[in-house]
């Protein structure tokens, strides 16, 4: 690893932490208590899920509404448990059950949705790691890809070409528009740390919060345009809707969208210090479909060589004896996931460092 590549070791709590003192819509962690509304208003709890698999080599998610939304439904008096009230609301609505499970973030933004005046919904989200399989529920689940709504975050052949060619020019006009000279030097030290120089070794993969939370204040995403006032240096809704580009990934609704780039963040953090992708794996798997995985979800290409010597030297898989014969050239070893590994290093945390590719 160069000196100036991100540090795939994981600094990321920190990082984000820092980005939070500007981003000026950064939500808060869910074990803290969201804003009580007013008196005299009215609130309601929502449970949200960002259910989340490995097929193929692209990350996914179940969605719901034709790729619109994410699996969600009211908390309600009969449910014994915010995780029981969400396993109801997403089996009832994708008839794909839950596995691990683990809760995100609380979002209670007053105009997080269009319900009423005087109506807050607030949306309790978790993240949960599965396998996919074919979805009948009944409210038109599919599964999509992570990039299908985020484009510019895959970088595992390169820089996405949309970031030169669309989303670079239309932040840099942003910056441009800045009423006076002090947001205009705020707006483009954002930029600067959010998108870097648009290479391989200034790009962070953790800030997908950040990176859409900016977008967002540019005017450069159309949910940004369904409740904010157009102001200074804003894409307005009409242009959004000639430039197929603008909308920089298939936009959701509501803010779930935001909810998707906040569980993405996490997971990218997550896989640096703990073993969770085991948890989107088969139960037998080669060492190149976990590293492929590892970067379906991380956006970037990993070095082949340090990538099997640092797990093996984890002990976080043991050798099946058996070999597969699905590889498009020589037979490779099976292998599986060491789940003792976990107890053995419950105090310390089981740690799995990567290097990027180059």
């Amino acid at each position: 690893m160069t000196k100036s590549s991100p540090d795939w070791r994981g600094n990321g709590v920190a990082d984000r932490r820092v980005h939070g003192e500007y981003t000026g819509r950064e939500c808060a962690p869910a074990r803290k208590s969201a804003a009580l509304p007013q008196p005299g208003s009215t609130a309601s709890v929502e449970l949200t899920a960002l259910l989340t698999a490995v097929t193929r080599d692209e990350p996914r998610l179940l969605t719901i509404d034709e790729g619109a939304a994410l699996p969600s439904g009211p908390f309600e008096q009969r449910h014994r448990s915010l995780q029981t009230g969400l396993r109801s609301w997403v089996e009832r609505q994708t008839r794909h059950p839950l596995g691990y499970v683990e809760q995100l973030y609380t979002f209670a933004d007053r105009d997080r949705t269009r319900d009423g005046e005087g109506s807050r919904v607030i949306s309790i989200s978790y993240l949960g790691l599965t396998r996919e399989a074919g979805s009948s529920g009944t409210e038109r689940s599919s599964w999509q890809s992570w990039y299908r709504y985020f484009p510019y975050e895959d970088w595992r052949s390169g820089a996405p070409a949309i970031l030169a060619k669309a989303l670079m020019p239309r932040l840099r006009q942003w910056v441009a528009a800045a009423p006076d000279r002090v947001t205009k030097r705020e707006r483009a030290q954002r930029v600067e740390i959010d998108f870097g120089d648009c290479d391989d070794r200034s790009w962070n993969e953790e800030l997908v919060l950040q990176r859409y939370e900016l977008l967002y204040e540019a005017g450069l995403v159309p949910e940004a345009g369904r409740r904010a006032v157009v102001g200074a240096g804003q894409a307005r809704p009409a242009e959004q809707a000639r430039d197929p580009q603008a909308a920089f990934g298939q936009p959701m609704h509501h803010d779930h969208r935001r909810i998707l780039a906040t569980g993405i963040a996490r997971l990218r953090a997550k896989i640096k210090y703990r073993p969770v992708v085991f948890e989107l794996m088969p139960e037998s798997f080669t060492l190149l479909r976990l590293q492929r995985s590892v970067e379906a979800l991380a956006g970037r290409r990993l070095h082949k060589q340090n990538f099997r010597r640092l797990v093996e030297q984890q002990g976080l898989v043991e050798d099946t004896g058996e070999m597969s014969t699905d590889t498009g050239g020589r037979p490779a070893k099976l292998m599986r996931f060491r789940r003792e590994v976990l107890r053995e290093r419950s105090a310390m945390g089981t740690k799995l460092p990567l290097s990027l590719s180059g």
